[in-house]
């Protein structure tokens, strides 16, 4: 069941943030303080460090290999944003993607 959450975690990281939201409420609150706000702004916009931020919240905070891997989750998701904006430059009207001389 574990591998399982984890390909579906890699694969649709707002649906296996929902999923965890609804079923341990509590990760939740402890991580964000009890506001919904964030959380919800998470899952829309940053879904995948969300996600981590959520799974590696202890007490103390975040510390030593935990920043790396929020940072890479991160990038992660700015990277997903980026190949969209590449993916979809053509629908520009007036961009050519041909060299003008």
């Amino acid at each position: 069941m574990g591998c399982l959450f984890a390909l579906f975690a890699g694969c649709f990281p707002r649906l296996a943030t929902m999923f965890i939201w609804l079923a341990r409420p509590s990760l939740f609150e402890a991580a964000f303080g009890g506001s919904w706000f964030w959380p919800l702004l998470g899952i829309i916009f940053l879904p995948f460090s969300t996600l981590m931020y959520v799974l590696l919240w202890s007490p103390v905070g975040l510390v030593g290999w935990d920043w790396f891997w929020l940072i890479l989750a991160v990038v992660l998701d700015i990277t997903h944003y980026a190949g969209s904006l590449y993916g979809g430059r053509e629908r520009i009207p007036g961009y050519s993607t041909r060299a003008t001389v």
